[in-house]
């Protein structure tokens, strides 16, 4: 899945890793002729990459990133009070991961990024959502679920990224 360059930071070994829209870090060193990352040496090669997409193989596990917390949840619902806006596709915003806690019952969850995919979660599953990534939800049955939001944990002062 292809995010978005937000901000970069060093390693504990000095290596340049990119801080990418969904909150995952991804090494962006320049090692030739394995990987000819020249940019990533200058903090304006740097400047220039912010917006550049890479791909997040850890979205397309969905992961969540480290550093994240939870922020808010919503009420339960039921099959008769799921809001219309869960029933239809929908997306979170860019760096606002989501669980969905199945309490009881069974919940649908179809992911429409590519590839797609189609889960039933039931009572005690947890179903991943991804930032930006279009879903929605379909109750079979009786059923009973609540989400979770989770956001990124502010910095420490001395732990702000490095542009």
């Amino acid at each position: 899945m292809e995010r978005a360059i937000t901000g970069f930071r060093k390693d504990g070994e000095g290596h340049w890793v990119a801080i990418l829209a969904c909150g995952h870090g991804q090494h962006v060193r320049h090692d030739p002729p394995f990987q000819e990352r020249a940019w990533v040496l200058t903090p304006a090669g740097r400047a220039e990459a912010l917006g550049r997409p890479l791909s997040c193989t850890r979205c397309d596990r969905r992961e969540l990133p480290e550093g994240h917390q939870a922020s808010r949840r919503t009420p339960s619902f039921t099959e008769s009070t799921i809001p219309k806006g869960l029933l239809a596709d929908h997306a979170t915003r860019p760096g606002v991961w989501g669980l969905i806690h199945v309490e009881s019952g069974e919940l649908e969850y179809r992911i429409d990024a590519p590839p797609g995919d189609v889960q039933i979660l039931r009572a005690g599953q947890v179903g991943v959502v991804v930032p930006e990534v279009r879903h929605h939800v379909a109750p079979r049955g009786a059923v009973r679920f609540h989400v979770e939001f989770w956001h990124p944990a502010p910095p420490a002062e001395e732990d702000g990224p490095i542009r």
